[in-house]
């Protein structure tokens, strides 16, 4: 029997020592600079992108990234320390809309990229053709809307009812990538409005206008232009049934600040409000009221969610929600039905169904007075706005409490607090600026949780009565002695 042996390689230990050596030492290679495809050899030509003179030497170092070579070369700019790098190209510049320029933290950055998403109808349009107006006068540059939903004629009459004339105002009806970008080396505006993002498509791209392909490709060449002349854009996005911003989740990625536009058809009130910023805070919000003559800020909105009675009516209470950072005086109301058999209904408009339930199972388990399990209890706030902090859960119990007992809560009283499963009052944030706010608009009498009273915070309005509450019971007698007083 005969046994094969092995047959060393050519060369010997040698060789493989110089095979070693060859694999660790830095050896030549190619990158385009246009699509970054790495041919195995230089070529005046890249085979990807057909870009001419792009193919460009770089040096392999060693490291594999999933089997592959990294590289590297020289960078276009070298990194600088922090001190002298100038932070002026990223100042913000004031759009003339004082609501939205709260929300963007100052104004539009010029290269900067916005998404602003709503539903259909809320009035997307007609805020940012006030804002391209106010651009034109102000900023000294001329502004570009693009719209790919309208023609020309129809932004035309709404310009006209809103009266955003004016001779740096440019309009134009293009749905065609290529279309928008010669619309923007013939301008060369401050301010680019896309409306929307979705209608438009490029040829270079397969998918259909709208598609998850076409909406990405069209983004990053926006973004890119963008940056590369320091355009402030404002992509208009379309949302889904769920309220989503609709498309891939990178388009959110890829721009720089994030806006949802809010507000109810039957109501004349809007929000803006911030999701994303990588210029200032992030939780800021904006209001607007929409009127016949087009959209205006609203500086001081509490009192659109106030009623103003003659006499004080059972079942309202009022409370102070925090919408980003901005304080809104907010009233509550209850209405308690007739005893039904069965299973009674709880309707709610402009509140969270789940913690009314919970605030009515408390009131019916802490309280000796009160009996809800058999009854119908509506609850609402008014003037449009929706509420789903704990904070308003303290309202609430007081104005089923009210409604439920047919005693009135006196009118200059405010309450705020989150009410747990056994009837306590547990802390919620920004306390000082809740109170500061009611304190503002006249109102003598807060009932705040434990440890957020002036005594602890330090701080509080002079001309108001802080009182703390413990529980459900203690908020309820002392409502009582303030509203006989």
């Amino acid at each position: 029997m005969t046994t094969s042996r092995s047959t060393p390689p050519r060369g010997g230990t040698a060789g493989a020592a110089r095979a070693r050596s060859a694999a660790r030492e830095p050896r030549p290679a190619y990158q385009c600079d246009a699509c970054g495809h790495q041919p195995p050899k230089w070529v005046g030509r890249c085979p990807e992108c057909g870009e001419w003179g792009a193919v460009v030497e770089s040096t392999v170092t060693g490291p594999t990234v999933s089997g592959r070579v990294v590289s590297s070369r020289m960078p276009s700019e070298p990194a600088r320390p922090i001190a002298t790098i100038s932070a002026a190209p990223a100042r913000a510049r004031p759009t003339g809309v004082s609501e939205l320029d709260r929300v963007l933290g100052g104004g539009l950055v010029p290269g900067a990229v916005v998404l602003l998403a709503g539903e259909p109808g809320v009035g997307k349009s007609t805020l940012l053709l006030d804002v391209a107006q106010q651009w034109a006068v102000n900023a000294g540059s001329p502004s570009l809307v693009v719209s790919g939903e309208e023609s020309v004629s129809q932004v035309r009459l709404r310009a006209e009812r809103m009266g955003t004339l004016h001779d740096q105002l440019y309009l134009a009806a293009e749905s065609d990538l290529a279309s928008v970008l010669g619309h923007l080396d013939a301008v060369k505006p401050g301010l680019l409005v896309l409306d929307s993002v979705q209608t438009i498509s490029t040829t270079g791209t397969e998918g259909v206008p709208g598609g998850v392909t076409q909406v990405r490709a069209v983004t990053a060449a926006l973004v890119s232009v963008a940056k590369e002349r320091g355009i402030a854009t404002v992509l208009v996005g379309h949302v889904t049934k769920d309220g989503q911003v609709a498309g891939p989740r990178v388009l959110e990625h890829l721009v720089d600040v994030v806006l949802h536009f809010e507000g109810d058809k039957h109501s004349s009130l809007r929000l803006v409000r911030g999701v994303k910023n990588r210029f200032g805070a992030a939780d800021e919000v904006g209001c607007f009221e929409m009127h016949e003559g087009g959209i205006s800020s609203l500086a001081d909105p509490s009192g659109l969610f106030l009623t103003r009675y003659a006499e004080p009516v059972p079942g309202t209470c009022v409370t102070v929600a925090m919408e980003g950072r901005r304080a809104l005086v907010t009233e509550v109301q209850a209405l308690i039905g007739a005893t039904v058999a069965g299973s009674p209904r709880r309707t709610v408009s402009g509140l969270d169904s789940a913690r009314l339930a919970m605030v009515l199972a408390v009131l019916q388990r802490r309280t000796e007075r009160l009996t809800l399990h058999d009854r119908e209890v509506f609850a609402a706030t008014v003037g449009g706005i929706r509420v789903v902090e704990p904070a308003a859960d303290l309202a609430v119990a007081l104005a089923v409490a009210s409604g439920g007992l047919n005693l009135a809560i006196a009118p200059h009283l405010v309450a705020i607090g989150e009410v747990g499963l056994t009837g306590e009052v547990r802390r919620v944030g920004a306390v000082p600026r809740r109170l500061a706010e009611a304190a503002r608009l006249g109102f003598k009498v807060a009932l705040v949780p434990p440890g957020c009273g002036p005594a602890n915070t330090g701080a509080g309005p002079e001309q108001m009565r802080v009182t703390e509450v413990t529980d459900v019971r203690s908020a309820l007698h002392h409502a009582a002695r303030a509203s006989a007083e």
